[in-house]
């Protein structure tokens, strides 16, 4: 007899309804769990805060009668082998069906920030060098490179993106992030939710929220978050990613927000989330994040009060394994309504299909074929970032020279990978297992790229010195960079300002090159640097990447996604900044930056026409089009990054002096030209004003054109006035600017 839950042809909601109504109290509870298969037996330091103490012995013969909601990182916890990996996996669900009546296979979750992480899979960049990118197609196109690598091997949901809003630098999971912006932030991330979900996989939204504004930086730290920068910097990239990504699962974060903790925050997880942005999806809990409101904030006195708290404020699934919400009974209206997301949630997918079964493996499984690689190369070509070309050196000129390449991260294929890639987040602690993919070093790179040269040690017999510094990445203080990572200032880790003072003191032409997770401050070199390049953890492609920049074969476009400080210490900053918030009289301290946000040159030039405006006053409700044309004016073929800023003088509250608005990537040949229109709704001017609401006042706005957010990049302002009432705004505003290149 077929039960209406077992109808593809019914809707996912009335499938899930029918299901859990024949369900018992403890099956619909075994929907909200996982277990993570070994785990218990990983050698060293953690892959989660607290985990080898958090984690408890499962009795999985015990369990598994009741069914199983979750599989916690199949791939991501050992080395394994993908045909293999995914022969187990396929196992353990027959394993998982075969225990329970109505024969439910667990959801198979992994991290995915810079690719699948699992041994041989493709390595990515890094979030934040995504955002240097500033190409949300390109960021698409490789989530779903991505999603479809997981799906292959029986992976529903993936651990991605991060859209936390940097702002403060030191925070070690800067790296994990696509920037200090949210207008970047949330179109970037958005457009890799839509990716990674085209593939059918669950992206998860990571951390909801204000886990990056913590006190002085330090990774789970309380959040000192008034409501409107919650509101108005925090927020905004998951709201775009539910809204317009569709985004189907959210994870809370870490840290409290004005002394309430977010996996306890009703609030944020279902007023906000649910009512009012119509988020449909789970919410799962950060690994060991409901443990954390009895062993950490102080909330609860057992592992059940603190599920129960959860449970009420809208978590559906504690993460990664059963501890909390296995201590029940619990309220039997939160168990349901948690298990009719979880259930639905599994019917989207196909898993209470009859005929479900997992992938097939009984073939090679390749996670890193050419054309991931080809993805991975064009993704961190975007991304490098010239910050500054001073004596002209680069690209470094044809022909055989001498050329001294320095630094701990010349040679070094760590300096190419984050965190939560595999070799950095799992193979630390298992020395011997080679990293699975091939990952060229910047030296041999530029052994590739420039074969008639000859590469010395001596930075004083050579014409040019490139010196190669920055992070190498880990978990929990085992890296300069990464998840547990945080810096006390801005300063080159580990003494490497040295080896920059040492090769700059040979008097050869130094090339400064950052392999990090976070800007450093660069002011100690700025004037003596003949040429100074950025690139964010630019993956396994990084080093051919970087080596196409100073060679000449790829012209940059990366631009910064985050400003670059001239200071370390004392003065972590990002653009958003009001009047008062920027170097005056009223302090000795500079905080300006020494590069601004969106800021990159270019191995080509350009020339802007001045813009014109469709209309130059609409209304509150309305909106106007700006045009502008860009040539190519030199002799490369170049991508040029047109930036739209908004200023706001006059505001009810205090307003950053200006914010990013709208962005377009317009690639021309030598001596061609495009015609950039942005569409820019009233919408984008809105605010949280002083009783809380969000609004658009009519008034004069500019709208500067520009190559980065500092006031000397700004190529054109063009003065708007909004007219009529002003307007309260809710779930229905415009949330982005539309592009077109012409």
């Amino acid at each position: 007899m077929t039960h209406p839950w077992q109808d593809p042809a019914l809707p996912a909601a009335v499938r899930a309804a029918d299901l859990l109504a024949r369900m018992t109290p403890e099956e619909k509870t075994a929907q909200l769990y996982g277990v993570w298969p070994g785990s218990d037996e990983a050698p060293g330091g953690d892959m989660a805060p607290l985990q080898h103490a958090l984690s408890e012995g499962v009795d999985l013969a015990g369990l598994l009668p009741h069914g199983l909601g979750q599989l916690t990182r199949p791939f991501g916890t050992a080395p394994v082998d993908p045909a293999e990996g995914a022969a187990r996996l396929a196992f353990l669900q027959e394993r998982i069906r075969a225990a329970n009546r109505f024969r439910l296979p667990a959801l198979a979750h992994e991290e995915c920030l810079t690719g699948f992480t699992a041994w041989q899979a493709t390595i990515f960049p890094t979030p934040l060098a995504w955002g240097a990118s500033f190409d949300p197609d390109l960021v698409k196109e490789m989530a779903a490179a991505i999603g479809a690598s997981m799906r292959a091997v029986g992976v529903h949901q993936g651990l991605a993106p991060v859209l936390d809003v940097v702002r403060d630098p030191r925070w070690g999971r800067t790296e994990e992030s696509i920037g200090e912006d949210p207008y970047l932030v949330a179109t970037v991330g958005t457009a890799y939710v839509q990716g990674l979900q085209s593939s059918g996989i669950v992206a998860t939204l990571k951390h909801l929220a204000g886990y990056s504004a913590s006190r002085g930086a330090r990774n789970h730290a309380p959040a000192s978050l008034g409501p409107r920068e919650l509101a108005d910097v925090i927020l905004p990239p998951f709201e775009m990613a539910v809204r317009e990504g569709g985004a189907r699962s959210v994870m809370a974060a870490y840290n409290d927000i004005d002394g309430l903790p977010a996996h306890a925050h009703h609030r944020l997880l279902t007023h906000l989330l649910r009512d009012e942005w119509q988020f449909t999806g789970t919410v799962v809990s950060d690994y060991f994040g409901v443990s954390f409101l009895e062993s950490a904030h102080g909330l609860a006195d057992s592992p059940a009060d603190a599920a129960a708290l959860a449970l009420a404020a809208g978590v559906d699934v504690e993460l990664p394994a059963v501890r909390c919400f296995g201590a029940g009974p619990f309220d039997e209206e939160l168990v349901d309504r948690a298990a009719l997301r979880v259930l639905t949630q599994k019917c989207e997918l196909g898993l209470l299909d009859p005929d479900w079964a997992p992938p097939a493996t009984d073939a090679p499984v390749d996670l890193d074929p050419p054309h991931m690689r080809a993805l991975a190369r064009q993704v961190a070509q975007e991304s490098v970032v010239l910050l500054a070309n001073v004596r002209g050196l680069l690209p470094l000129a044809p022909g055989a020279r001498r050329i001294a390449v320095l630094g701990p991260h010349a040679d070094d294929p760590a300096a190419m990978l984050g965190c939560y890639s595999f070799p950095r987040h799992v193979l630390l602690d298992r020395p011997g297992v080679p990293m699975g993919v091939a990952v060229p070093t910047l030296l041999e790179a530029l052994r590739t790229e420039l074969p008639d040269a000859e590469f010395v040690r001596d930075p004083a017999a050579a014409e040019v010195c490139v010196v190669a510094v920055g992070d190498r990445s880990g978990l929990f203080g085992r890296g300069t960079s990464g998840e547990g990572c945080d810096a006390a200032d801005l300063e080159l880790p580990d003494g490497q300002g040295e080896v920059v003072d040492r090769a700059l003191d040979s008097g050869t032409p130094v090339v400064l090159v950052l392999l990090s997770g976070r800007p450093y401050a660069l002011g100690r070199w700025a004037d003596r640097c003949a040429a100074v390049v950025q690139a964010f953890f630019p993956g396994e492609e990084g080093g051919p990447a970087v080596a196409g920049v100073l060679s000449g074969r790829v012209n940059p476009s990366g631009r910064l996604p985050v400003s670059v400080p001239r200071d370390p210490a004392g003065q972590p900053w990002t653009y958003l900044a009001p009047p008062l918030g920027r170097h005056g009289e009223a302090s000795n301290l500079d905080p300006t930056p020494l590069f601004p946000f969106g800021h990159g040159l270019s191995y080509t030039t350009y020339d802007w026409q001045a813009p014109s405006a469709d209309d130059a006053s609409f209304p509150t409700d309305g909106e106007t089009t700006l045009r502008l044309t860009v040539r190519n004016t030199g002799e490369r073929p170049g991508t040029e990054v047109v930036q739209l800023y908004l200023h706001d003088p006059v505001g009810k509250v205090v307003r950053p002096v200006v914010r990013l608005v709208g962005y377009a990537r317009v690639p021309l040949e030598p001596g061609a030209s495009g015609e950039v229109h942005f569409t820019v709704p009233a919408d984008l001017a809105a605010y949280t004003g002083p009783d809380g609401e969000r609004i658009v006042e009519p008034g004069a706005l500019e709208l500067r054109l520009g190559v980065s957010s500092a006031d000397r990049g700004v190529r054109y302002a063009v003065p708007v006035t909004l007219t009529g009432a002003e307007r309260v705004v809710g779930r229905e505003r415009r949330l982005r600017c539309e592009v077109r290149v012409k």
